[in-house]
């Protein structure tokens, strides 16, 4: 795993060989900037982990710095460094970004233990949300930027991309990680039910309520309520929804007393709401207080860079829950799966993995070890398609020349050359780079 990266800016340079000698010593890569400016400088050449600033410096101070590097880059972390007459100061650098603060003088124990938990909020992210694509890298940025709100976040995305490991990502990155995390799929439960689950109800409110209950909002109180497939909702419960969210309280069935709550409410769906608003199945104020800040999730088969990786971690997870000594797929097998457009996203593919293991009779999941819907779809070998020849070959050999024709074809332009390839562009470049493939140099004659 690489070095975490740390940005230290100080004003005094007595004070930064402190926290270089210290970090480093921790093993982390440090670099020290004298000022804002100097380190705005820095952020802009590479990307750091985490910033540690001094509050009060000469020029820029560490609150103007703070929203200048969460505009370059909204996943960095922020620690602030604060003397005792500006703590207030600290308290408001939080409310605008920063994870936290530390009041001078601190000690080396604190300060290890502050930037360990905030760097483990990036380790935490990285297990939950198994990826390899731009795509999903694009989403992970927007989850950490919108965790440190309070708004209200609506996860769009089909059947089976995630919306609720997205949701518990944004509440792992939040202030309120430290309290409950509750759920609620909108589309399982009985219209007639759905009130009591999310504001609770009153004893004797109806038949069979024989004590009082609390309900979502209260049990979430000063966490996350999840509310998934929220387009199921009716309208009766769409109007008490948005009155909860406006006034932030709530009334139990059969209850006379407004309660205040204390929760973020993030939403999911699957359906288009402006279209459901368009026709008046949803009602337009609700959608305009849950969409107030939005994460779009891409389907598996616009991101099929994380095939492999996901692949390869169900495989991991589910031979581990069923202690079956599967230790991967044949050749044949993944390029089917990666063929395959999984119309059901993840879920579906952890789903046939999971089947994969119960059925393999061997120790690699084979073709006939998959569902029939993923068999069917394979693709027909084309005429003329590449046949491997009995003696074998050189693969890394014809890798390379399929790329070097690619980028003769495209007169050595990487973009064309990836497209051709069905490469993402960072992919060919570091294939480039590996392969020692350049640009040859015009003789003088040529030119």
């Amino acid at each position: 795993m690489a070095r975490k990266s740390i940005l230290v800016v100080d004003d005094e340079k007595s004070q930064r060989e402190i926290l270089e000698m210290i970090l480093s010593e921790e093993g982390y890569d440090v670099t020290t900037a004298a000022s804002g400016e100097a380190a705005l400088k820095f952020a802009k050449e590479r990307r750091f982990d985490l910033a540690l600033t001094d509050l009060k410096m000469t020029g820029m101070d560490g609150i103007e710095l703070l929203q200048h590097l969460l505009a370059q880059d909204s996943s960095i972390i922020v620690i602030l460094l604060t003397a005792h007459g500006t703590i207030d100061s600290a308290k408001e650098a939080l409310k605008r970004g920063a994870f936290d603060y530390l009041q001078k003088p601190y000690d080396r124990e604190a300060l290890l233990k502050t930037i360990n938990r905030a760097l483990s909020k990036l380790d935490e992210l990285d297990v939950e949300i198994i990826s390899a694509s731009p795509k999903m890298e694009s989403v992970k940025k927007m989850i950490l930027k919108v965790a440190r709100s309070n708004s209200t976040v609506l996860i769009r995305g089909e059947s089976g991309t995630g919306k609720e490991l997205i949701a518990r990502a944004v509440h792992n990155q939040s202030p309120r990680v430290t309290e409950m995390f509750q759920a609620v799929n909108c589309a399982a439960i009985n219209e007639n039910l759905l009130e009591s689950e999310l504001f609770g109800h009153e004893r004797g409110s109806f038949t069979g309520a024989h004590a009082e209950k609390k309900g979502l909002f209260e049990v979430a109180d000063r966490g996350t309520l999840f509310l998934d497939e929220i387009a199921e909702l009716d309208v009766g419960m769409q109007a008490k929804l948005l009155r909860a969210l406006q006034e932030r309280k709530i009334r139990r069935v059969g209850g006379t007393r407004e309660l205040p709550v204390d929760v973020r409410v993030i939403a999911a769906t699957n359906r288009d709401l402006r279209a459901m608003v368009a026709d008046g199945r949803f009602r337009d104020d609700l959608y305009y207080r849950i969409n107030v800040l939005s994460i779009d999730v891409p389907p598996l088969r616009e991101r099929r860079e994380d095939i492999p990786v996901l692949i390869d971690y169900f495989l991991k997870k589910h031979t581990r829950n069923t202690s079956r000594l599967v230790r991967g797929l044949t050749p044949e097998t993944r390029r089917l799966m990666m063929d395959y457009s999984w119309p059901g996203n993840v879920r579906q593919l952890e789903s046939a993995i999971e089947r994969a293991i119960l059925l393999c009779e061997g120790d690699l999941i084979t073709v006939e070890d998959l569902p029939l819907e993923v068999r069917q779809e394979a693709r027909p070998t084309a005429e003329g398609a590449f046949k491997l020849p009995p003696e074998g070959i050189n693969f890394e050999d014809v890798e390379r020349d399929l790329i070097i024709q690619a980028m003769e074809q495209t007169d050595y332009n990487i973009t064309k050359s990836a497209k051709l390839l069905g490469l993402t562009f960072r992919t060919l470049q570091y294939r480039l780079e590996k392969f020692g493939i350049k640009r040859p140099e015009r003789g003088k004659e040529e030119e």
